[in-house]
C-alpha cells in the first residue's frame, strides 16, 4: 500500500467547516481595574465574531449585582454585542428582582439568564426568600410578566447535582421552558456522547426549545477539577491524564486545552449542533482559537 492509498479516505478534521454556527461567550464582573481590562481586551477581542450574545455573571446572594449591571451596561453600551444579564433567585424578593429586572430593560438589555442560583456558602442548601421566588421557574414567569425578555435557562446533561433523577430534571426544565423561557443553556460537559443522550432525552420528553451546549475550554486544570465537582460534570480519566506534568508548560497546557475543546465542538457540529456557547473566565485566546477552527471569522476579515 503506499502513501496515497494510505490517505484517500483522510479527511482534516477542520476543513471545509463553512462558518455557519451561532456563538455566544460568558464573562463574569470583574473585582478590580486590572481584571476589568483583562475583561474588556477579551470582549473587543471576541466582538469582530459576531456572537449572538455575550452573558455576565451574577454571584451568589447577589453579591456582584451592582458589578454584574455596570458590565452588562457598558457592553450595551459601548459594542454592538447584545447583552445577556444573568438574574437569581438568591436572597432577594420579587420587589427586588423586579427593581433589577427594570433597571435592565432601561439599560437596553432585553436578555436575561434566569438562573434559581446557588447559596452564598458551599454546602448550604437553597432557601427561598420568604418574599422571593422559589424556583428558576417561577423567576420566569415572574421576569415575563415584568416585561418581554428574552429569557436562557440553565440545563444539565449529567443532571443537576440535587435532582433526584435524571427525569425529574427534565421535568424541571420543562417547567422553566413552559413558563416562557426561549432556550436552555447547558452546564459544560466534556464527552459529545453526554450531551446527544441529553438531547434525546429531551426530545422524548417533549420538549422543542432550542438546547445550547456549554464549552468550557480548560484553561485552569486544578479549577476544572472544583467547578465539575460542584456542578457534576465527569471529567473523564483520558483529559485527566493529559494534562499530568503540564503544571509548569502552561503554552503546552494550552494547545493540549484547545485541541480538547475543539475536537468536541467538531462531533457537537457533526452531530447537528450549530449553536455553541463558551464559558471564557474572562479569557480570549481558547475560545478565539476554538471558535476560529469552527469556520468563525472576523467580520471585515480581521483575524
Amino acid at each position: 500500500m503506499n502513501a496515497n492509498e494510505t490517505n484517500i479516505n483522510h479527511q482534516p478534521l477542520f476543513a471545509g467547516l463553512p462558518g455557519d454556527a451561532e456563538i455566544s461567550f460568558e464573562f463574569f464582573p470583574p473585582k478590580s481595574e486590572k481584571m476589568e481590562a483583562t475583561l474588556w481586551d477579551s470582549v473587543k477581542t471576541l466582538e469582530p465574531l459576531d456572537p449572538r450574545f455575550v452573558s455576565v455573571t451574577y454571584g451568589a446572594g447577589g453579591s456582584t449585582r451592582e458589578r454584574t449591571h455596570n458590565t452588562v451596561a457598558r457592553i450595551a453600551k459601548e459594542t454592538n454585542i447584545a447583552a445577556a444579564a444573568h438574574l437569581t433567585c438568591v436572597e432577594a424578593s420579587k420587589a427586588e428582582i423586579r427593581e433589577i429586572a427594570e433597571a435592565y430593560w432601561q439599560a437596553g438589555v432585553r436578555h436575561i439568564v434566569a438562573l434559581r442560583g446557588d447559596p452564598p456558602s458551599e454546602g448550604q442548601q437553597f432557601t427561598p426568600h420568604p418574599e422571593g421566588y422559589a424556583s428558576a421557574a417561577e423567576l420566569v414567569r415572574g421576569l415575563k410578566e415584568i416585561a418581554d425578555f428574552d429569557i436562557s435557562v440553565a440545563a444539565y446533561p449529567e443532571t443537576h447535582p440535587e435532582a433526584d433523577c435524571a427525569q425529574s430534571d427534565l421535568d424541571n426544565l420543562k417547567r422553566k421552558l413552559d413558563a416562557g423561557a426561549s432556550r436552555a443553556i447547558t452546564q459544560f460537559f466534556f464527552s459529545p456522547d453526554a450531551f446527544f443522550r441529553f438531547r434525546d432525552a429531551a426530545a422524548a420528553a417533549h420538549i422543542d426549545a432550542e438546547l445550547v451546549p456549554g464549552i468550557l475550554p480548560v484553561s485552569n486544570v486544578s479549577q476544572t477539577r472544583k467547578f465539575a465537582a460542584m456542578c457534576g460534570a465527569q471529567i473523564p480519566v483520558w483529559m485527566n491524564e493529559l494534562f499530568e506534568g503540564l503544571d509548569d508548560h502552561p503554552s503546552a497546557r494550552q494547545l493540549i486545552a484547545a485541541t480538547i475543546a475543539a475536537e468536541m465542538c467538531q462531533n457537537l457540529y457533526t452531530g447537528g449542533v450549530r449553536h455553541f456557547h463558551f464559558y471564557t473566565l474572562n479569557r480570549s485566546e481558547l475560545s478565539y482559537a476554538i471558535c476560529h477552527l469552527l469556520g468563525k471569522r472576523a467580520k471585515g476579515g480581521q483575524s
